[in-house]
């Protein structure tokens, strides 16, 4: 089997996914999974996709992450996982999309605007 190569994205986390046949080891910017990700929660979500169809020891996966905060990232990674697994076995789309790993959330920080504190907050009122 060749390299298989995917893109996730999550608000603004870009994930680029190199799957290929192996033993399950999992390389983040060079860092395996555990240094890279401390909470159990990031690792978990991570794994999701390859715990879903049972294929934790199969494959191995390079990973390169960059921009946003470590939840954006995890999603990221978690879209680009499953894209490749449906590169390498087109069956199992059907459990994927099933539990929804295949849509890319677009939900993105509202832009702050003039006149305004953030995105929706106002001044303060001063009557005096």
């Amino acid at each position: 089997m060749d390299i298989i190569n995917t893109v996730g994205r999550r608000k603004e986390s870009i994930a680029k996914i190199f799957l290929s046949s192996g033993d399950g080891k999992i390389l983040i910017n060079k860092k395996p999974l555990a240094d890279y990700f401390k909470k159990e929660k990031h690792r978990i979500c991570v794994l999701k996709p390859l715990e879903l169809l049972g294929k934790q020891k199969d494959f191995n996966l390079i990973i390169k992450v960059q921009g946003g905060g470590f939840t954006g990232q995890t999603e990221a990674i978690q879209l680009g996982i499953a894209r490749a697994l449906i590169v390498a076995d087109p069956a199992t789309r059907i459990q994927l999309k099933k539990e929804r790993m295949l849509t890319r959330d677009s939900r993105t920080v509202e832009p702050k605007k003039y006149g305004l504190k953030k995105a929706r907050r106002a001044p303060q009122f001063s009557k005096r």
